[in-house]
C-alpha cells in the first residue's frame, strides 16, 4: 500500500521519529525520546528554569502537531496502537517542567511518568476514552501532570 506524504509525515511525528517501532516497550522508548528532546532543547536554550515561555511554546507545539499526527496514525495503525508514541514524548516533557536539571531528577521523572502512564489513575483512564488523537494525547498529559506534581512536592520537601 502506497502512503501519501501526509501519512508518512504523520507516521514520522506520531511514532516519535519511528521510535514507536521499537520491538520491545515502544512507549518507554518514546518516553526516552522525550528525554532526548528535553536535553536538546535545554542545550539550545529553549527551555530554562526561569522562563515559562519556552515551556509553553514547546508543549503547545507538541500538542498541536501531536493530536493530528496521532489521529492520522490511529487510522493507519489502529486505536492507540503501540507505534504511536508522540503522546509519551509530550507527557514526558510535561513531567520535567521546572525540575532541576540533574540525572537524578530526570530519572525520577522518567520512572514516575512511566508508572502513571501504565497505571492510568483517574482521570487518565477516562481521558483515554476520548476518541481520536485528542484521547491518545490527553491520558499521557494527565500522567505527566501526576508525575510533575509529585516531583515538585518532593522538591519542595527536600528544600
Amino acid at each position: 500500500m502506497t502512503r501519501s506524504f501526509a501519512d508518512r509525515l504523520a507516521a514520522l511525528v506520531g511514532t516519535g521519529l519511528y521510535s514507536g517501532y521499537f520491538p520491545v516497550f515502544p512507549g518507554t522508548v518514546g518516553s526516552a525520546v522525550g528525554v532526548v528532546l528535553y536535553i536538546i532543547l535545554l542545550k539550545a536554550g529553549a527551555l530554562t528554569e526561569g522562563s515559562p515561555l519556552g515551556w509553553i511554546i514547546t508543549l503547545a507545539v507538541l500538542f498541536a502537531v501531536g493530536v493530528p499526527a496521532a489521529h492520522r496514525c490511529e487510522k493507519l495503525y489502529g486505536h492507540d496502537a503501540k507505534p504511536i508514541v508522540i503522546d509519551e514524548v509530550w507527557g514526558m516533557l510535561i513531567s520535567l517542567v521546572y525540575l532541576p536539571v540533574t540525572w537524578k531528577w530526570i530519572l525520577a521523572a522518567f520512572l514516575l511518568f512511566r508508572f502513571f502512564d501504565v497505571v492510568k489513575p483517574y482521570p487518565a483512564r477516562r481521558a483515554e476514552r476520548v476518541s481520536g488523537g485528542l484521547g491518545i494525547m490527553l491520558d499521557d498529559g494527565v500522567a505527566g501532570l501526576y508525575a510533575l506534581v509529585i516531583l515538585h512536592i518532593t522538591k519542595s520537601l527536600l528544600g
